[in-house]
């Protein structure tokens, strides 16, 4: 019975670090998309950024993401392989491949690579994109 009570207690000690942690994870991810993204995609994301009218192309709504998908879970997955664009170079035209200008511009002060500093970019921003979805 005290394995219980010392795993309960870890749990509830633990529980809201995960929620921290989260928390921590969208602003950062909000920080990068004001310095990366809103130019384009506008500081909600709904594609009226003031570089928006001089692309070639309509900029997307990024708070509709989950409903283009189909609806349900947001696609994590997927949104941060798109925006990488390293592996999967769907998104082409005049969005940036993130992950080659993350990395292109990564500079680290405890030994993380290049790579590992553009992921954790991405990866902020994709915990941002998932945190303004509307339903």
């Amino acid at each position: 019975m005290k394995g219980f009570y010392t795993t309960f207690c870890a749990f509830l000690v633990a529980a809201p670090m995960h929620v921290l942690a989260q928390d921590a994870d969208v602003e950062a991810g909000h920080q990068e998309f004001t310095a990366s993204c809103a130019g384009c995609h506008g500081e909600t994301g709904k594609g009226d950024g003031p570089l928006a009218g001089l692309l070639g192309i309509e900029t997307p709504s990024l708070t509709l993401i989950t409903k283009r998908s189909g609806g349900g879970d947001f696609p994590f997955y997927n949104t941060l392989k798109l925006i990488d664009g390293r592996d999967v170079r769907a998104h082409g035209g005049e969005m940036p491949l993130w992950g080659e200008r993350f990395q292109a511009s990564a500079t680290s002060q405890r030994g993380e690579t290049a790579d590992m500093v553009a992921r954790g970019r991405i990866l902020s921003l994709v915990y941002y994109l998932a945190s303004i979805q509307e339903e």
